[in-house]
Formats: C-alpha cells, structure tokens, sequence
C-alpha cells in the first residue's frame, strides 16, 4: 500500500512497530543461532566425552570452549539493539520514517548473527571429532577455522552501523 504524504497515526503505529521489531531481530535472531550452534557442537562434545569414558581416558575440557564460542552472536546481537536503543535514533518519528530501512537493516544483521553462531558450533562439533580421534591436535585450527566464521558476525555487528540512517 503506498504510503500517503501525511500519513495517519495508524500508519505510523505499524511503521514504528516494523522498525521496533528491526532493533530486536540481531539478538533474537543471533539467539537462534547461538542455540542451534552450541546444540551442534554441545551433542559432539557430549559423544567425544563418553568414548573417552568408555576407553578409561581424562575428559578433555577443551570441547567446553569450543561448544561455548557460539554465544559471541547473541552478545552482538544485544550490543547492537542496546546502542541502537540508546541512540538519537529511537523516537517514534524516526522510526516511523526510517521504519523500512531499520527492518531490513536489523534482519540482515540477525541473519549474520544466526548464520554466523550456527556454522562456528558446526565447525566446532567437527572439531571436537576430530580431537577425539587424535588425541587433541587439531585444536588450534579449529580454533582459527571457528575464528574466522566469528568475523561474518563481526562485520554483521560493524555493517550494520555504517547502514544506520541518521
């Protein structure tokens, strides 16, 4: 529906409420993939310390910090609906005439977020295999193999500042 040149108190009703949802889609939305990223690797982990049980070996606590690098998103997607909230940017008329570009922005950020968290506990949960079988030596690399799928949700965090209408 196109929107008219003084548009009603409805119409700016539902265009505030689509840009409020655009601040909260990055924590949400990397909320979901921190989930479904430690769920990845947390089964991995859970796998690899009962073979090492069966087999009489230490449980390797390393897989803990490997499971556990998947939260980072949900603490960028946080950061960025607490600056963005805190911000001259969070009046109703702004939002209202900014309410598009706030929604896109705040789900391409989330979907950065949530990709971002899923892969790195995907990555993990190989690489907690992968050191269950040799004895721990591909920590590092999956460390940096991890560290690098960190960085999309770096950029998704960082991008999504220089998008910002102001």
């Amino acid at each position: 529906m196109p929107r008219s040149p003084n548009p009603s108190s409805k119409e700016n009703a539902e265009m505030e409420w689509l840009g409020q949802l655009g601040f909260a889609l990055p924590l949400g939305m990397g909320a979901i993939g921190s989930a479904l990223g430690i769920g990845a690797a947390g089964s991995a982990a859970a796998g690899a310390w009962a073979k090492e049980a069966r087999e009489g070996k230490p449980m390797n606590f390393l897989y803990v910090a490997l499971t556990g690098m998947p939260l980072s998103q949900t603490i960028y997607g946080f950061l960025v609906m607490l600056i963005i909230l805190k911000t001259k940017v969070y009046t109703p008329e702004f939002i209202a005439a900014n309410a598009g570009a706030i929604f896109s922005i705040g789900l391409a950020a989330g979907f950065g977020e949530l990709f971002s968290a899923w892969m790195q506990g995907v990555i993990g949960a190989s690489g907690i295999r992968a050191m269950s079988e040799s004895e721990g030596k591909p920590f590092t690399f999956t460390i940096i193999a991890m560290g690098i799928v960190e960085t999309v949700g770096i950029f998704s965090f960082v991008f999504m500042f220089m998008m910002m209408p102001s």
